[in-house]
């Protein structure tokens, strides 16, 4: 996709191009991630969509058996839920692989996105106070 294309753009077109049940969970996961907070911006880096608010909340992979969303700093978040269920050996990412079918369970998904969000800024406060 053109540099120039607004992320917006690049993660509608991501969508219809997957055209099957990844495109319409990848657009589910999408409004979760961006109704968590207002603060919540749409990239487009790595040819992948990625959120973020003072740093990466998440990025959303799509794989031909799974929806991924990757937490840049997973390692680090209250999972009370246990959304966790892969990159689990890492000491930084953590991920949400979500198969064919599978529930969302959105209030303990943006529970996650918020201490995602509160981590990043507790971290850009400590760089500022610095």
């Amino acid at each position: 996709m053109n540099p120039s294309t607004p992320a917006s753009v690049c993660i509608d077109e991501r969508i219809a191009q997957l055209a099957d049940w990844r495109g319409e969970l990848l657009g589910r996961l999408r409004a979760v991630v961006t109704n968590a907070d207002p603060c919540v911006v749409e990239e487009w880096k790595w040819n992948v969509p990625v959120w973020s608010c003072q740093g990466i909340i998440c990025t959303g992979e799509t794989y031909k058996k799974a929806v991924k969303l990757t937490f840049a700093k997973g390692a680090a978040l209250p999972d009370p839920q246990r959304l966790f269920n892969a990159s689990l050996e890492g000491n930084t990412r953590r991920a949400i692989d979500f198969a064919e079918g599978a529930a969302v369970d959105t209030a303990a998904l943006v529970d996650l996105i918020r201490a995602a969000i509160a981590h990043n800024q507790a971290g850009a406060s400590r760089k500022r106070k610095v």
